[in-house]
């Protein structure tokens, strides 16, 4: 299953934050204050390292940030966790611990000391984020042994605790935190029609047009409540020249997928490359068609083996009423 489907919220996050305009318009806006002032914010340079552990992928992406301190041109890091589970997890400061060691580990300063880390949370589920934002919140012994006890604190961006009004930044990133913000909220597209103005707004430009196109696939694979209809009807209302481009977008990725399939075959045999990209292209048209009622084919789909009948079925996605009809096509 691609990785884009199975975890739209980190793709998304990703490809967001890979933009350099993009990333350091959030560190400018979203550091804490007094970390801002001492950053030299032209140095930011996105490193590639992963220290998230491979079972917790699913609830958590992470971005290590390298930058310059202003006063000396010191090295330092930006490590932003990002939680895109829709509860705040109380162990995040232990496992954000964790992940500091790994990157001090990794980057030692030559003079034997430790280059300073500063970390952020983001955080876009809607239960109040009520975890200790320090190490020794999590301390439960003698007082007079907490001194012994580690410490740090990190930052919390928690997008649900701002107004619409108070994301900040440019165009890219306002789009974006909205985005993520209400991605769980089946009313938002008609709450928030500033996520169509900059759509708009973005799309005129042949450079950030594909960011739209990021931002499309993100409501309609990383959301189980807003599906393709809902987009569609709240795009015709706010911004009806986004409906032809949605529907030009969501043609290619299905493009994509059968190429990505018939790639595979390469190394994998040509009859499993077809299937895989058949597959990618299935669920995709299922979530575009029917939201997460038609994903819930999807197990059954992925026990088909004959190419004839999966070709019917991504042959028939267009045209079913319901994921009933596809359903009889295989049953």
């Amino acid at each position: 299953m691609a990785e884009q489907l199975t975890n739209p919220h980190d793709s998304f996050f990703r490809q967001v934050m890979s933009r350099q305009d993009v990333a350091t318009d959030f560190l400018r806006h979203y550091l804490p204050p007094e970390a801002a002032a001492l950053v030299n914010l032209s140095s930011v340079e996105p490193m590639p390292d992963t220290f998230i552990d491979e079972a917790l992928h699913a609830h958590y992406s992470d971005l290590l940030f390298a930058v310059r301190l202003l006063a000396d041109n010191r090295p330092a890091a930006v490590y932003v966790l990002f939680e895109h589970k829709s509860y705040p997890d109380v162990r995040v400061t232990f496992q954000l611990l964790r992940y500091m060691v790994r990157i001090w580990e990794r980057w030692p300063k030559p003079s034997g000391g430790m280059q300073p880390i500063i970390p952020l949370v983001v955080y876009h589920g809607q239960p109040e984020w009520r975890t200790p934002l320090n190490l020794a919140g999590m301390y439960d012994g003698p007082a007079d042994l907490l001194v012994y006890f580690p410490d740090f604190r990190y930052w919390l961006v928690d997008l649900s605790a701002f107004s619409d009004a108070e994301i900040r930044g440019e165009a890219m990133l306002r789009l974006a935190l909205l985005a993520m913000k209400h991605i769980r909220d089946r009313s938002a597209l008609r709450k928030v029609p500033e996520i169509f103005d900059l759509m708009e707004k973005l799309s005129t430009t042949e450079s950030t047009a594909e960011f739209v196109a990021i931002v499309l696939r993100y409501f309609i694979t990383g959301s189980d409540t807003i599906t393709e209809s809902d987009l569609r009807e709240t795009m015709e209302q706010h911004w009806p020249e986004g409906v032809a481009i949605m529907s030009t977008i969501a043609e290619r990725w299905v493009e994509q997928g059968m190429q990505k399939g018939l790639s595979q075959g390469l190394s994998q045999g040509l009859s499993q490359g077809r299937r895989e990209g058949l597959l990618d292209a299935i669920q995709l048209g299922l979530r575009l068609r029917f939201g997460s009622n038609g994903m819930r084919l999807m197990p059954e789909i992925y026990d088909i083996q004959d190419l004839a009948i999966l070709r019917a079925v991504y042959g028939s996605i267009e045209t079913a009423k319901t994921p009933d009809e596809l359903r009889r096509i295989y049953a």
